[in-house]
């Protein structure tokens, strides 16, 4: 080779701008205040970075001691933290005489509450009215 192939062949850094994030990672939270429950609606991802948001809020909730549903349907995705939250807010609101249940239709996150037997903690549901029908929750009151 000659110094100037060699010069054609050296790698290129390119660099590209980000018009900021994507907003399906963004986490969200929006709670709803209903007659026999909390409805926590989580939406984006659920990760070590949000965690200490979502914690704030659940453990805040859960020590009122009103029975919460975390409805997870619009979640991206969801880590170790995560799920850590989760099962802690459920021993907050044990404590304070509520309970945590979650709903999730989506299979990939319905299995890792499986896998990690989180499920055995906090009951998963496909559908709000599931978790309604186990809770003995008036549907009538939604």
């Amino acid at each position: 080779m000659t110094d100037g192939s060699w010069a054609a062949m050296r790698p290129v850094l390119m660099l590209a701008a980000s018009s900021g994030p994507d907003l399906d990672d963004v986490m969200t939270v929006l709670v709803r205040h209903e007659p026999d429950y909390v409805l926590v609606t989580v939406a984006g991802e659920v990760d070590f970075a949000s965690a200490a948001g979502l914690r704030e809020r659940l453990f805040t909730l859960a020590s009122a001691g009103r029975p919460l549903v975390a409805d997870l349907d619009r979640v991206s995705f969801i880590d170790a933290a995560g799920l850590g939250v989760l099962a802690g807010a459920a021993r907050q609101a044990a404590a304070h005489g509520g309970s945590l249940r979650v709903v999730c239709a989506r299979r990939q996150v319905r299995r890792l509450f499986g896998l990690t037997q989180l499920d055995q903690a906090v009951p998963v549901a496909a559908s709000l009215a599931e978790v309604q029908v186990a809770a003995g929750i008036d549907a009538e009151a939604v």
